[in-house]
């Protein structure tokens, strides 16, 4: 870990750099103001150096598609969402082909750096190239920086990722919405599926932002073993629950990495993973019966066919099961709705269930900035300058004591080696960046479950409201999980207590 204090500039040259900078992963908001807080440094600590923009991500490093970038056009992306600059794309930088084409591209502009702004996978393929840099001689340092709104790019140096915090104030605009709908019309049930394909971070601060009767933390379901029966008797409970109150409505949060993480979906997955790996042709269904574990074969002939084509789609270029494209809101209000019937003939439901599925995705990638991620950004492209400035390679940008006002925090790096660990892949051991899941045991999710009985009970909805016009509010303050893992959350829970009172 390093970190960066002010210097006196006298008597010290500061020659031209040229730079590489390279959007790569899924977008997320603040990716543009990285981009002028790499240019702003370099303007004013190295006068006269050069920006290249690499086109449609990794692939422009290896095919050297590139644009140089000019204050003059940088200055009308300021603050602005999207990636569409310089665009982005999911290729990979690793096999021997590839890093060699990349080697030519720095050589050709004479890199003193490459800055790659991405997700956990993103920076595990800056951490390979680093490393082959360095093993072919170059002079190229390459640095990452975190993006992902998934929240999941974390650990001890790295308090959050950009683009989250814009996100789950994105998301919780539209939940507060619906919730006043419901509470208005009084006959839905909300099935909001959220983003988060390995962590349920947005789901946890959603759900502290806006009180939903029900949100399913992942980690918990899998600390609790709980398989797809146990998630649809927990969620018809709070159903029958609320109806001996007389209410028919409510909302549901889920996490869109849900089949992930109950035991016999996720054991499911594992063997087909393998199966696909090994050459099965996931089309042929009845092949693929033939080859899962009897409990995996009646798990899978069970589940609607819809979901079965999901979960054979040809995975993502990490190796991943594209969970954006199951609709697992779809049957589990099924599901849940067949349990319900169940218990109504059974005398132990007398209530009416009418519900609606809804999922809230790339509404969260391309927002306007909140104003800390427009900060957070800036700050993360001026360090990942200075980093390559003082000769670092293989780190990512950090920036911390973000529970401090802006002029407060510190900026540094931190090494990419230090958050790996070996994942199996594509049916084979790989290193990879680690992400992180929700702490069980953390503050946020202390706070969620002492809220949460009340919350499934009562009608305690918060509507945060509109991202960017609230000057002091929604706007400027940071993510309730940031301040309580930060140890700042106090204020902010009894304001929230204070708006459940008054609802």
């Amino acid at each position: 870990m390093v970190s960066l204090r002010p210097a006196s500039s006298h008597g010290v040259e500061q020659r031209p750099l040229r730079l590489g900078v390279v959007l790569s992963g899924g977008q997320a908001p603040g990716g543009h103001n990285v981009i002028i807080g790499l240019h702003d440094y370099l303007q004013r600590r190295h006068p006269g150096s050069t920006l290249v923009g690499f086109l449609s991500g990794p692939r422009g490093v290896m095919r050297n598609d590139y644009k140089i970038l000019e204050a003059q056009e940088l200055d009308a992306y300021r603050n602005q969402g999207g990636f569409h600059l310089i665009c982005s794309g999911r290729d990979k930088i690793s096999k021997p082909e590839e890093l060699t084409a990349a080697e030519k591209t720095a050589k050709a502009h004479d890199l003193d750096g490459i800055v790659v702004i991405g997700g956990d996978d993103s920076n595990t393929n800056a951490a390979v190239l680093a490393e082959h840099f360095l093993q072919q001689g170059l002079k190229t340092r390459v640095i990452g920086v975190p993006k992902t709104i998934d929240g999941d790019l974390k650990n001890a140096d790295v308090s959050i990722s950009f683009g989250f915090d814009t996100a789950c104030k994105v998301y919780s605009e539209v939940i507060g919405n619906i919730m006043v709908d419901a509470m208005s019309a009084k006959k839905y049930y909300h099935f909001i599926r959220l983003m988060g394909r390995s962590a349920s971070h947005i789901t946890l601060e959603c759900a502290l932002q806006t009180h939903p009767q029900l949100a399913l933390i992942c980690e918990e379901v899998a600390a609790q073993r709980w398989g797809l029966k146990d998630v649809v008797r927990q969620i018809a409970d709070m159903v029958a629950q609320r109806a001996e109150l007389g209410k028919d409505f409510g909302v549901v949060l889920i996490p869109e990495g849900l089949v992930e993480f109950m035991h016999d979906v996720s054991a499911l997955i594992a063997e087909l993973n393998e199966l696909m790996a090994a050459g099965v042709n996931p089309a042929d269904q009845t092949a693929v019966v033939a080859h899962l574990t009897p409990e995996s074969a009646d798990l899978f002939c069970n589940l609607p066919q819809f979901m079965r084509c999901k979960l054979v789609l040809e995975r993502d270029p990490h190796g991943n099961v594209q969970v954006s494209q199951i609709e697992s809101e779809r049957p589990l209000i099924d599901l849940v709705s067949i349990e319900l019937a169940r218990r109504k003939v059974a005398g132990a439901y007398n209530g009416n269930f009418a519900a609606l599925p809804h999922f809230f995705g790339y509404e969260g990638r391309c927002s306007l900035p909140s104003n800390f991620d427009a900060t957070y950004c800036n700050a993360l492209g001026q360090a990942a300058g200075a980093l390559v400035a003082g000769g670092r390679t293989g780190m990512m940008a950090t920036v911390f004591s973000l529970q401090l006002h802006a002029t407060e925090w510190g900026v540094g790096g931190t090494p990419l080696l230090s958050m790996m660990h070996l994942e199996r892949r594509a049916g084979c051991e790989m290193p990879v960046i680690k992400k992180k899941l929700v702490d069980l045991e953390g503050a946020p999710m202390a706070a969620f479950a002492a809220r949460r009985a009340a919350w499934a009970a009562g009608d305690c909805f918060r509507a945060p409201g509109p991202l960017q016009f609230q000057p002091h509010c929604v706007a400027d303050a940071a993510t309730i999980t940031l301040a309580l893992e930060l140890n700042r959350g106090q204020s902010m829970l009894l304001t929230a207590q204070a708006n459940e009172q008054a609802a």
